[in-house]
């Protein structure tokens, strides 16, 4: 109990409570329209490439606008911003409810409507980092994101297994209109939040995107933890746009099995996620990052040789424990680094490396997968990610110290 009591223990706060609970009940029916998407996509098309270019539309505008969301973060009241683009979420879900309850559905509204989303999430991100330093006090502000990291993964774990069932007894398109009323959860709980705080630049001096750019260049410790997360959106986390075509074709399963190894990566986060909430110092952060990294890589490459479903499942948590280590440690890390006038923009950058580039890597992933085969793929983004992050811990240890070394001669 005094165990529960330290992990949980930002849920103390009201405020904070009312986000986590609200973004539980919308994240848990955004993954069940995420897999039940693109389980409609393979269905319509067959086609790992169409998988892969539907992925990349729904992140595309992440990476071009996501640093101006930044921007908008950091000059308006961040409450009031997550409001309107929930609002702009749930009207997209209900478009695509429609279309496929209808019979009208083609993949064009598909990828249409995954640009909506896109760029919804474009200011909705860093939106919701900037909110958290809101929600409790700084000395919780690492136990808060390690929360908030949890319930994005339980929300992995819940959502996937959730749709592997319901696409395969109601179809796609009731899963769609589920997603659509969650979001009114998460809507309701802003509100009931009443007032939070302004925006750290409301009312004064607007900020700029290259203050931001410009912090970020400047501090290599945190420009270094941004080109590690860049380096896995771009050659780890896509893995997951395969799973379809790995669940199908390896696996021989149906979308109950594609629901399994998704919320197995799910759970394995949550797992991680909860082991971060239970730390009581935050120092370590980044070293933990490049460590867990490692072990992601080394998981892919384990996944990439399985072709049973119950040691993928046991592989695949290992691997989402990794990457959510690795994106929870880098993010904590961040947010206890940057100043709160410049919090929407380095976080929008944070945005942009983590989800901004994997349309990127969806893309890549997919033309791998059709030119080579999907684990051969899966193998290659596990040697990269693998390489990278020993490459990212071996600087951490030797060049700082060769460094002062060199300046003391």
């Amino acid at each position: 109990m005094q165990q529960l009591q330290l992990i949980y223990r930002s849920l103390a706060y009201r405020r904070f409570r009312l986000y986590f609970f609200g973004q539980l009940v919308s994240l848990t029916g955004t993954w069940t329209q995420h897999v039940a998407q693109a389980w409609l996509v393979y269905r319509l098309t067959g086609s790992g490439f169409m998988l892969g270019l539907v992925a990349f539309l729904s992140h595309l505008p992440i990476l071009l606008f996501g640093l101006f969301g930044g921007v908008l973060a950091d000059r308006w009241p961040r409450k009031q911003l997550l409001m309107g683009v929930q609002a702009v979420a749930m009207f997209q879900s209900i478009v695509l409810t429609v279309l496929t309850l209808g019979g009208w559905i083609e993949v064009g509204h598909i990828m249409v409507l995954a640009v909506v989303l896109g760029l919804a999430n474009a200011v909705e991100m860093p939106a919701r980092h900037g909110l958290l330093v809101e929600l409790v006090p700084r000395s919780e502000l690492p136990n808060a994101i390690a929360l908030n990291s949890s319930l994005f993964s339980l929300a992995r774990f819940l959502g996937p297994a959730l749709a592997g069932v319901l696409v395969a007894t109601i179809g796609e398109g009731p899963v769609f209109a589920i997603n659509a009323c969650s979001f009114a959860a998460v809507i309701v709980a802003l509100w009931a939040m009443g007032s939070v705080g302004e925006a750290a630049g409301a009312g004064g001096t607007p900020g700029t995107l290259g203050e931001g750019l410009r912090f970020a260049a400047g501090h290599r410790p945190i420009l270094f933890a941004l080109i590690l997360v860049l380096m896995v959106s771009l050659f780890g986390a896509p893995y997951s746009v395969l799973m379809p075509v790995f669940a199908d074709r390896v696996m021989g399963g149906q979308a109950d099995t594609l629901g399994w190894l998704l919320g197995a990566a799910g759970c394995g986060a949550f797992i991680g996620a909860l082991r971060l909430a239970s730390r009581r110092e935050s120092s370590g952060m980044r070293r933990t990052a490049g460590w867990a990294g490692a072990i992601a890589g080394l998981g892919l490459l384990v996944v990439a040789e399985l072709s049973s479903l119950v040691p993928a499942i046991l592989v695949l948590m290992v691997v989402g424990f990794g990457f959510t280590t690795l994106i929870a440690s880098t993010n904590t890390f961040l947010q206890l680094q940057v100043p709160d006038e410049l919090r929407g923009r380095i976080m929008a950058l944070f945005s942009v490396a983590f989800i901004g580039m994997t349309p990127i890597g969806h893309l890549i992933a997919g033309s791998l997968g059709e030119w080579l085969s999907t684990p051969a793929t899966i193998s290659i983004y596990g040697a990269v990610c693998l390489m990278g992050s020993l490459v990212y811990l071996i600087d951490k240890r030797w060049i700082p110290a060769l460094e002062a070394r060199r300046e003391s001669t």
